[in-house]
């Protein structure tokens, strides 16, 4: 059986295809698909000014795809690699009858789509104009779940105590040896190797600079991964983003930061300079094993810092958008929608219309009021 190759931790193959497919089928397949994804990654948004799509989207369309092309097969009882526009059309027959969710259908249309322009950009096909359409209202709603004011101070002051250490030279010879053995596991390096210089790594400005800017700018999980050097501007405490490396649209930003963001931000870009992962990329925040913070690594920083912070995560859909809702719906309280959309990079007020919601405090508020 051929190996289920990766494009950036993407399966070529999922499982499921893997097993409808025979040995010379599966060949066939992922041949399509290393060109499919690789189009997706570094051109399907805009192939003239070659910007792909966020890794996250890349990663969910691929899937959705992979399903459609495994329902041709069945439908059809044959394996092709020539989808049709009929076969779109019937997929979207048969969705519109499930009881998947407006969000989904919404999704695996645009996955379709985005498909079809592929085609038409390898194959010169004809575009897929749909039978029908599907509308998700979802976002005309109250986003699914947003950090509290109380939260956000939270997280906010969690950021500042993530991964930190005793000093060095306070630490008792023991007590040394035991701190070494955690850093060596976080650091990934042999305990013998732990110094003083170590210690001062561990309780360094990057977390703080990344968690703090987002709670500012409530930045996209594709903006951390883009977020460069160049887009800080200390002094003037803002973030300058250039139109061609911006997310959503074409437009050059310049986003406010608190006094106190600019500070760590500061000390971040000077501690920065320390590290050999940083020496040939001007990316502005990187994880410990030197690769761009994506989705599922943004998630996993924000349910550690919920940890630290003792902020429950039963019942709620926690991802790093809640802190992008957050700021939508706390500066849509304080400054409006105007200010609501600058901040959060919107090129319509119409999309920043959803954070114009009362929050839970404002309404228990008036409650109270009305007695």
């Amino acid at each position: 059986m051929v190996e289920a190759h990766k494009i950036e931790g993407i399966p070529l193959v999922p499982e499921p295809s893997r097993n409808w497919l025979n040995r010379r089928q599966l060949i066939d397949y992922r041949h399509l698909r290393e060109e499919l994804l690789n189009w997706m990654l570094h051109l399907g948004k805009d192939p003239e000014q070659a910007k792909g799509y966020a890794h996250e989207t890349v990663r969910r369309r691929a899937y959705d795809l992979d399903r459609f092309y495994r329902w041709v097969w069945e439908t059809d009882q044959t394996y092709t690699s020539h989808v049709t526009h009929d076969h779109a059309d019937q997929y979207c027959r048969e969705l519109a009858y499930s009881d998947e969710s407006a969000t989904y259908k919404t999704n695996i249309q645009k996955a379709l789509k985005m498909l079809f322009r592929w085609r038409q950009s390898e194959f010169n096909d004809d575009l897929w104009e749909p039978e029908l359409t599907f509308s998700d209202t979802s976002s005309a709603s109250q986003p699914k779940d947003f950090l509290s004011r109380e939260e956000r101070r939270q997280i906010r002051e969690a950021a500042l105590e993530y991964g930190s250490v005793p000093n060095y030279n306070s630490l008792s010879p023991e007590q040394r040896r035991k701190w070494k053995r955690y850093l060596a596991h976080s650091l990934r390096k042999p305990m013998s190797e732990i110094a003083a210089d170590d210690f001062k790594r561990a309780n360094g400005f990057k977390v703080p600079s990344l968690v703090w800017t987002a709670l500012d700018t409530g930045l996209r999980p594709i903006e951390v991964e883009r977020a460069k050097i160049s887009w800080v501007d200390t002094e003037n405490a803002v973030l300058r983003i250039p139109a061609e490396e911006a997310a959503k649209n074409n437009e050059h930003w310049i986003v406010s930061l608190q006094q106190r963001t600019a500070e760590m931000l500061y000390r971040w870009l000077d501690e920065r300079e320390l590290y050999s992962q940083y020496g040939e990329t001007d990316s502005l925040w990187l994880t410990r094993e030197g690769n761009p913070y994506r989705s599922h690594s943004l998630k996993y920083l924000l349910n550690r810092l919920c940890e630290i912070a003792g902020i429950p995560t039963e019942n709620r859909q926690i991802s790093w958008y809640v802190i992008r809702h957050s700021v939508g719906t706390y500066m849509t309280r304080e400054e409006g929608l105007a200010a609501a959309q600058i901040q959060l990079r919107h090129r319509s007020e119409r999309t920043t219309m959803k954070y114009d919601q009362a929050p839970v405090e404002d309404r228990r508020a008036a409650l109270e009021r009305m007695g």
